[in-house]
């Protein structure tokens, strides 16, 4: 499983400008099944998507279809983890 921090390195209007775009594609990969959840940090300076893939390199391919990442409106971090301990809940996404 994996964290996709974003950071905007434009503006909050130019940001704006892709948005449609952005959950269009955002949508795309949940219907994949491949987005767990993602939404905007606070305060407003980029986002995180908790993306469940087989490797960095899947992550990094999904990536490159987003609109900030083709317009260069944020810079990406990815982080992998392994889920250890979760809720019940939360098993559907971990197995």
């Amino acid at each position: 499983m994996f964290v996709v921090m974003l950071e905007y390195i434009k503006s909050l209007e130019e940001v704006d400008k892709l948005l449609d775009q952005h959950i269009s594609f955002l949508d795309k990969y949940y219907e994949q099944r491949k987005f767990i959840c993602s939404g905007r940090r606070n305060p407003r300076i980029g986002g995180v998507i908790l993306v469940k893939a087989e490797n960095e390199q899947e992550v990094k391919d999904i990536i490159s279809e987003d609109p900030f990442y083709i317009h260069q409106a944020a810079e990406y971090k990815i982080v992998e983890f392994f889920p250890t301990k979760y809720d019940p809940r939360f098993s559907c996404f971990v197995n």
